[in-house]
């Protein structure tokens, strides 16, 4: 995020109780209420505070992922955290909605645009296993747990003497069953960093041999398409914006929608920009992990052109060239792309 200082005060950032009506010098953030989102949002929220001199409420919405216990690949996907908060959103519950960016669906919202995405956090997966083990060190037949398809292939894809069990619930819940039933569970380093959970990782994966989910490490700060226009809101997205993070997710993204590709899909992406070129690395794993299939193109990309129609396009066609090339060599063969039945 854009941390220039500047001249008015910043704003207070509190947390709203139930509803909360729209108010002159007020924008409210939407956020699901997991410890995670709320620490992500408040992050957000101070950029927003610190940048506009408006107080920042945090507005509390509950999602059906949240409640439910089942599969995400059961439940549709992601996008049961997102839905809620978008019509939260459309609805004028609040102002501007946070998401974890490999949450959203790829495609686009009517009515939504997708407004920021600030400085990316650590984009890899990370073990958490009993007695501070890698995964090599991991006894035979070991227990691990993880809810991604893609997870689950990969492991099986190193490990496959491993038994790979499903996991649901919040980060704690997931980390309470490392030496109760399982050995270790896999979670995003990011999400385990901000709040403050780092402690418990015992290896961060090499992005180069296990890519991590597309958008992963990256958040989403989405407004009303109307909205765009609203100074105070223009002012507070160009404080979050960082033009690399928009243009690495968004060449993920673009991969993964040109494949067509859901939940249920095993594919681990990964962009970076480095000595003027965005490189995107995309990896499509058969769901047991027995083969998979790797494709990586460069383009040429450069941040002070970023806000440039020519230099916009490179993420989307670096994204659409890697899929074809999956696509060209099997991808759909491995594993379940195609749109959901």
């Amino acid at each position: 995020m854009n941390t220039t200082p500047h001249s008015q005060p910043a704003g207070r950032v509190y947390r709203a109780e139930g509803q909360l009506a729209a108010a002159l010098g007020l924008i409210r953030v939407g956020t699901r209420g997991s410890a995670l989102a709320v620490s992500q949002t408040t992050t957000v929220a101070e950029a927003i505070a610190q940048a506009t001199g408006c107080d920042v409420a945090l507005v509390i919405i509950k999602t059906h992922g949240d409640v439910s216990t089942a599969p995400l690949s059961q439940l549709g996907g992601t996008g049961v955290f997102v839905s809620a908060l978008r019509e939260a959103l459309l609805g004028g519950a609040c102002d501007v909605a946070v998401h974890s960016l490999k949450d959203l669906p790829t495609g686009p919202c009517e009515g939504i645009a997708l407004g920021a995405v600030p400085v990316r956090a650590d984009p890899r997966d990370a073990l958490c296993a009993r007695d501070g083990l890698t995964l090599e060190e991991l006894p035979a037949g070991a227990n691990v747990g993880t809810g991604s398809p893609r997870r689950v292939a990969q492991l099986l894809e190193r490990r496959p003497d491993l038994h790979v069990h499903d996991l649901r619930g919040n980060v704690d819940t997931r980390l309470g069953r490392v030496s109760n039933d399982l050995d270790a569970v896999v979670l995003a380093s990011a999400g385990l960093d901000r709040i403050g959970r780092e402690s418990a990782i015992t290896e961060r994966f090499d992005l180069a041999k296990t890519p991590a989910a597309p958008g992963q490490g990256a958040l989403a700060i989405e407004v009303r398409s109307a909205d765009l226009g609203d100074p105070t809101i223009a002012q507070a997205l160009a404080a979050l914006e960082d033009p690399q993070a928009r243009a690495e997710a968004l060449a993920e993204r673009v991969m993964l929608g040109t494949l067509e590709a859901g939940c249920a899909a095993p594919i681990g992406a990964t962009a970076s920009v480095d000595g003027g070129s965005l490189t995107l690395s995309a990896t499509v794993y058969s769901l047991d992990g027995t083969r998979s299939l790797t494709a990586t193109a460069s383009l040429p990309w450069s941040s002070a052109e970023a806000t440039t129609e020519t230099a916009g396009s490179v993420p989307e066609r670096l994204g659409q060239q890697v899929a074809a090339e999956l696509l060209e060599r099997g991808a759909a063969d491995l594993a379940p792309l195609g749109p959901r039945q």
